[in-house]
């Protein structure tokens, strides 16, 4: 049993002097717009939100993986500009990884100008500057030292040294979306998003010129919805994601719907399915009550891993809240799109 443990602990960490580790990332991808492209600030039907976002996985190994966001986006209409408006907001992340505790926090500020082309039709370009630690810690790990040739000997010395144990780095990114709306419930986002643009320095050795810098990170995704009926929607949702040689590629859909649709009473029920390439399926359920959205979905891990574990995968779970202001005819400008 320990040495199926030890096995595990090397096989997920693989922590080294050069310790690194792949970017958050959730699979209900479009519930957590932060984490894909600052170009999605400010892009909903709403004037205000507030998105907080956890996943959880791998609980029954040794390396569990957590990670959270709490989010907050709204719109700024400038009184100068007819068709335009700016979206403003801010992230804090956390992430935690494996037996060493890699951690990652950052607090983001985003920004878009949004320009509107007409009523049906937006572009909008987004950049994202933030402040990061990550760092770990090294007393719950185990080394091939420690293994006398008969036993394990905890306590003894693993024989590594580390010149740092957390580091601070400077976040930035940008982003690229495109938006057509044909109503409220029949649109398209179209986009791109890009972080780590000037690539901080992640290492722990004190020597930069060891190892590279952090991978920079890119994404590509659509995300469409459609009105099917008075009372039902479809939505299908896809994403690429790239970072050094890891690759993701997502996609998923579900059927929206609405069990009221009158003002003040609006209630719909969201179920589907999505796909991640690296062989996960997450069924997913949501409920929306007027402006308030619950989204919750299941990873379950299908690789050969999933064999040797008693757990497949994890939960993930979203929360939004939409603020919307009625605005004074012939005070507030009133965008055409939103």
């Amino acid at each position: 049993m320990r040495a199926k443990l030890l096995l595990l602990t090397i096989l997920f960490v693989g922590i080294s002097k050069n310790i690194s580790a792949q970017d958050l990332h959730y699979s209900q991808f479009y519930n957590a717009p932060s984490t894909i492209s600052p170009a999605l600030t400010g892009i909903f039907n709403g004037d205000q939100r507030v998105s907080v976002s956890v996943r959880d996985q791998w609980r029954s190994v040794p390396v569990p993986w957590f990670t959270a966001t709490i989010a907050y986006d709204q719109k700024y209409y400038s009184k100068k500009s007819k068709n335009s408006f700016f979206g403003i907001g801010g992230s804090l992340n956390y992430d935690r990884q494996g037996n060493s505790n890699l951690t990652l926090t950052n607090l983001n500020l985003s920004g878009s100008y949004n320009y509107v082309i007409n009523s049906n039709n937006v572009i909008s370009l987004g950049l994202l500057v933030g402040f990061a630690t990550r760092g770990f810690d090294v007393g719950n790990l185990t080394w091939d030292k420690q293994w006398d040739g008969l036993q394990f000997v905890p306590g003894s010395s693993g024989g590594e040294d580390f010149d740092l144990q957390r580091v601070a780095l400077f976040e930035n990114g940008a982003g690229l979306n495109y938006r057509l709306q044909l109503n409220k419930r029949t649109k398209i986002d179209l986009g791109v998003g890009g972080f780590h643009l000037i690539a901080p320095d992640v290492t722990y050795t004190g020597s930069s010129a060891v190892l590279p810098r952090l991978p920079r990170r890119f994404s590509a995704y659509g995300i469409g919805s459609i009105g099917l009926t008075d009372k039902l929607d479809f939505q299908v949702d896809g994403m690429a994601q790239f970072q050094g040689p890891y690759r993701e590629y997502l996609i998923g859909g579900y059927l929206n719907y609405f069990l009221n649709r009158q003002a003040g009473k609006s209630i719909a029920v969201r179920a589907g399915v999505g796909y991640r390439t690296s062989q996960a399926l997450y069924p997913k359920v949501a409920l929306q009550y007027n402006q308030v959205f619950v989204a919750f979905s299941y990873d379950i891990d299908l690789s050969e891993f999933s064999q040797h574990t008693s757990g497949r995968g994890g939960p993930e779970l979203h929360f939004q809240y939409l603020i919307t202001h009625v605005k004074p005819m012939g005070q507030f400008k009133v965008c055409p799109i939103f």
